[in-house]
């Protein structure tokens, strides 16, 4: 079967050339993983993933993973157009191999959708990309504006003012954003549609987004899905959807079928198998289906964090944080928490006549993982709760987190 190059892409902006040769098929597949991550992990993942070559700000280089390997990785499928970096549901890195069909469908898919619901249709609509380029969510933006022919507003950050002048008639946001911006009282009535995702959004900035003239549409997908395959519980034209298991107050695992999918994890054959099935993605949501026939998402069938539409690994979290002086030991949680969906909250047991402080513990896991999965909050134990089975009892350990911080 022919291949094709693998470049992985570690530049502050994703070019819009470069993901239009992608998708059509003359230029190199791209890997993209995020360049501001610790040097130590940006090596870690780069030889996990195995690209053929290496883009920088000072241009392009072979890369070779290790020694060991001696060179660079194979190529990918030559219909593979994008492989996006995630660690997914399981905790282990993964690298989701997106297809140039797949993509478009997605952005066919929901600019169709759009073009029902927003009050002058999508098509040629403005897009504004307020969210990170190597996300699923920032590149499906720029993938619509590639299908469209429009040009994005590319922009790090957003704040009331750039709504107010943007000019721009759609945007996909977090609720955290969206809740900055209600603060700020950036004129949302101006947008056509807002696409909110990454996290759930409590119902009390729903409906204030909503009062203030925001035309909200909730989300639900993944990067495995090219991103939001379900609006407001429905999805998406030639998306197929069921919960596996679910019945009469009994939500099951969610299962995803059609042209979205992603054809499979990258150097992982066995991962992709288990969770692509009989031509379904196995997500590690639950869900189940309202008498309106919505979908609705009871949450992960796992313990990932989901902060500010950042999914953080608590696993991950745990081995930084062990590293820092004076913990003894530690258990990281997702505590509900109305502006983030969950924050990442550390439980620690400290050495004797030692206590980290949160600064510390901050510092210890920025040294390795993005800036996300530092703990925002801190609880102090004497020691971890643990079940019978020998593992940390979680209910009582999340009754703990809830509680005031300490620290």
């Amino acid at each position: 079967m022919p291949h094709r190059d693998l470049h992985a892409v570690l530049l502050p902006e994703l070019p819009l050339s470069e993901l239009a040769s992608a998708l059509d098929g003359s230029g190199p597949a791209l890997l993209l993983i995020d360049p501001a991550l610790p040097r130590p992990r940006l090596d870690e993942l780069l030889a996990l993933f195995a690209p053929t070559r290496v883009v920088t700000p000072k241009g392009t280089e072979s890369y070779a993973p290790s020694a060991a390997l001696g060179h660079p990785g194979p190529g990918v499928a030559q219909d593979v157009a994008v492989v996006l970096a995630t660690s997914g549901s399981t905790g282990q890195p993964k690298a989701v191999e997106l297809t140039a069909a797949a993509l478009r469908a997605s952005a066919l898919a929901s600019l169709a959708r759009l073009d029902e619901l927003s009050p002058a249709g999508a098509a040629g609509g403005r897009w504004l990309c307020c969210l990170p380029r190597h996300h699923i969510s920032g590149l499906g933006v720029l993938v619509r504006s590639l299908v469209t022919k429009s040009v994005p507003q590319i922009a790090g950050q957003v704040d009331a003012e750039l709504i107010r002048s943007t000019g721009c008639e759609y945007v996909s946001l977090v609720p955290t954003q969206l809740g900055r911006l209600l603060a700020a009282g950036a004129p949302l009535g101006k947008l056509h549609v807002i696409l909110l995702g990454g996290a759930p959004a409590a119902p009390e900035l729903l409906a204030e987004a909503r009062a203030a003239g925001a035309r909200i549409v909730i989300t639900y997908g993944m990067t495995e899905t090219c991103g939001g395959c379900v609006y407001d519980g429905v999805p998406l034209g030639g998306v197929l959807v069921d919960a596996d298991g679910a019945g009469p107050g009994r939500a099951g695992r969610i299962r995803i079928g059609g042209p979205v999918l992603f054809s499979g994890y990258r150097l992982a054959p066995e991962l992709t198998s288990a969770s692509l099935v009989d031509g379904r993605f196995l997500t590690s949501d639950l869900g189940q289906f309202a008498a309106d026939g919505r979908l609705v998402v009871h949450g992960r069938a796992d313990d990932v964090i989901n902060t500010g539409g950042e999914k953080v690994v608590p696993g991950e979290v745990e081995t930084a944080l062990r590293a820092c002086a004076g913990v003894r030991d530690v258990i990281v949680l997702g505590v509900p928490d109305p502006d983030w969906g969950e924050e990442v909250t550390a439980l620690v047991v400290p050495e004797q006549d030692a206590r980290p402080g949160l600064a510390e513990l901050r510092a210890a896991a920025a040294a390795r993982l993005p800036r996300h999965a530092a703990p925002h909050r801190v609880v102090y134990l004497t020691e971890i709760p643990m079940l019978a089975s020998g593992k940390p009892d979680r209910l009582t350990l999340r009754n703990m987190a809830a509680k005031p911080p300490v620290g």
